[in-house]
């Protein structure tokens, strides 16, 4: 037989009443744990880097239009001020100083697009490429000045132009492009030292030098490979690996030994030292990083790895930790990004031309820290120990001199140094006739008898006339009209125009001769005059002469 369930007695059940919820009594009695609270934004949260990076104030450098992306960022390497490089549409915008302010843009070319401005080690010059192949080098202080050098050697698309880094190399330069031509240029020359046809086989859109040594860089392709070249060693890469995306960027840390690749949604650090190792992948992007570079963290004076993609982020990697540890949101997708030197600046570029920018004022514990700690970026010398001076010491005898005297102190004064007129020094340098057109110019009748003498004495003053051409002896002759009959250098130079109507007849009797020969016959009329005056005091001293014998014997 079929079982039949029993029914559930009446009382059994209860009310319908009892059956809806008692609103009576809270939800949750028990108070929420205060860990479970949320923050509401409160900044004594954040971490110390957050902290730090949120710190910087964001404005915008006005490129003058949208049409055209920011490709390529580069700041120069001198810390004097940040001084920045924009690639953008047919030249290289200039911004420098703090805050950064427009110059005069580089026009590298008027109807190609431009491409990775590089700046020398020195920041004295800038290169570029350009959408035609062809790479062009300026100077930075004369923007407008034109092209110092044209390189030529690409046939498409330069889009990696590097100046070494190391070393203090100053003639050499890496370009390669979309041909996957690579090339090592000698900058002065305009030659290549060697080039490598098929560096790669898709294009070379990324390339880095070496922090550590001039001769190594590396270069990025479409074609998904990263490869490591020496330029002592020829044309054959020293290391090639994978990073498994189309690479958009490389970039060497400061050790010299790790290198970051960028490609794709992920940015890998390999160690090179190590043949080409994986050492730690980063996906924190969601589309495509354009661009890597280094961001240098003036509190503390550590580096960190700057990311930018198309996400519209930047994103800033401890490589000590290898860890991620701050976020910075833009409102348009960003195609590249750069930091100064002394990690105040902080640019990224967009798609739409504009410029971002993000500055930090450095207090003054900072800067004296910055000038004791140093830098990577930017390694200087550190000063010797001043050392104590010994009597055996040449600058033992010389200290003291620059201590100012005191009331009741015998200062013992220094001789003038003795100024040399412009004939003594010519004649220092054997210069005769030079010096005595230089006598002659200053007319000077005592400078001019003095210069002829020492000509003389050195059995040069007869060449010297002889020398001369028709202006100089036009200035001689009119010296001597002057002055030959002045009783104090008439002996000498009565001898000297003798010697010059010897030498110079014909100059004077020719036809270009007429201002010459005026000359002369100035000095003949100053001559007959002198003749003139002393007959007439012959005449007097023989009237005087008897006088004066006659006074003479009356005295005796």
């Amino acid at each position: 037989a079929a079982r039949v369930p029993l029914a559930r007695p009446a009382a059994a059940r209860p009310p319908a009443a009892a059956m809806a919820a008692d609103t009576s009594k809270p939800l949750f009695p028990a108070a929420p744990h205060a860990s479970l609270l949320p923050s509401h934004g409160n900044a004594n949260r954040l971490s110390p880097e957050a902290a730090y990076w949120r710190n910087f104030r964001s404005s915008t450098l006005d490129t003058g239009s949208t049409a055209f992306s920011v490709t390529h960022l580069a700041f120069s390497p001198a810390r004097a001020r940040p001084t920045l490089a924009a690639a953008w549409s047919s030249a290289v915008h200039l911004f420098a100083g703090d805050p950064l302010a427009p110059r005069p843009k580089v026009t590298v070319c008027k109807d190609a697009a431009a491409y990775s401005p590089s700046f020398r080690c020195d920041g004295a010059l800038l290169a570029a490429g350009d959408g035609r192949g062809v790479v062009r080098v300026f100077r930075v202080d004369k923007p407008t000045a034109g092209p110092l050098r044209t390189l030529s050697a690409h046939a498409a698309q330069t889009r990696v132009v590097r100046y070494p880094e190391a070393g203090g190399d100053k003639v050499h330069l890496l370009t390669a492009g979309d041909d996957a031509l690579l090339a090592y240029w000698d900058v002065p020359s305009e030659t290549p030292v060697f080039t490598v046809p098929a560096a790669h086989r898709d294009y070379i859109r990324a390339g880095a030098p070496s922090p550590v040594d001039h001769n190594l860089f590396a270069t990025g392709s479409y074609d998904q490979s990263v490869k490591l070249w020496d330029a002592r060693t020829g044309k054959a890469p020293a290391l090639t690996f994978s990073h498994g995306a189309s690479v958009e960027s490389v970039l060497f840390l400061p050790s010299g030994g790790l290198l970051a690749t960028a490609g794709g949604t992920t940015v890998k650090i390999w160690d090179v030292i190590g043949g080409g190792r994986l050492v730690h992948s980063v996906e924190s992007h969601v589309k495509t990083i354009f661009a890597l570079a280094l961001g240098k963290m003036g509190a503390t004076g550590e580096t960190r790895l700057l990311s930018a993609g198309s996400d519209g982020y930047v994103k800033c990697f401890d490589y000590g930790e290898l860890k991620m540890t701050h976020s910075m949101r833009y409102p348009k997708e960003l195609l590249s990004v750069a930091c100064s030197p002394c990690g105040t600046v902080l640019v990224a570029g967009s798609s739409k031309g504009d410029i971002f920018v993000r500055r930090r004022k450095k207090n003054a514990t900072e800067e004296e820290e910055e000038e004791v700690v140093g830098s990577e970026f930017a390694w200087t010398m550190p000063k010797p120990e001043k050392q104590a001076l010994k009597p055996s010491y040449y600058r033992y005898f010389l200290r003291g001199q620059n201590e100012k005297a005191k009331e009741g102190d015998f200062v013992i004064s220094r001789p003038k140094k003795a100024k040399f007129a412009e004939h003594d020094k010519l004649l220092r340098k054997f210069r005769h006739k030079d010096a005595l057109v230089s006598a002659l110019a200053k007319n000077n009748p005592r400078s001019v008898v003095a210069v002829m003498e020492e000509l003389v004495a050195r059995r040069k003053l007869v060449r010297c006339i002889g020398n001369l051409d028709v202006a100089e002896l036009g200035l001689l002759l009119d010296f001597l009209h002057r002055n030959a009959t002045l009783p104090r250098y008439a002996r000498l130079l009565l001898g000297v125009a003798n010697k010059v109507l010897e030498m110079r007849a014909e100059d004077i009797i020719s036809e270009d001769g007429g201002k010459l020969r005026g000359c002369i016959r100035n000095l003949k009329r100053m001559v007959v005059e002198e003749i003139k005056i002393q007959h007439t005091l012959q005449e007097i001293q023989g009237m005087i002469s008897p006088m004066l014998a006659l006074s003479a014997n009356r005295l005796e």
